[in-house]
């Protein structure tokens, strides 16, 4: 089964090893049509401490590190 990469802002690094990535999508309102942005965070296993707040990366899911992760960052820095 595929696994899910997602693409979001580092907005926590405080943990050793775990940052908490804001994960934003767009959803259109099925009766309204107006288009909304709905927000979710994931904690994300940073083997090496690299990235830092404000940076935008790539997770993908993984197997589970700990209780609440679930994914583990694919690049660091700008991500087009």
């Amino acid at each position: 089964m595929p696994k899910r990469i997602l693409q979001g802002e580092v907005v926590a690094n405080a943990n050793d090893k775990t940052v908490t990535v804001l994960v934003e999508r767009r959803v259109k309102n099925p009766l309204y049509k107006k288009v909304v942005r709905r927000s979710k965070k994931f904690m994300a296993h940073d083997e090496h401490n690299r990235v830092s707040v404000g940076d935008v990366v790539r997770i993908r899911e993984c197997r589970p590190v700990s209780k609440r992760k679930r994914f583990e960052v694919l690049d660091e820095g700008d991500v087009s």
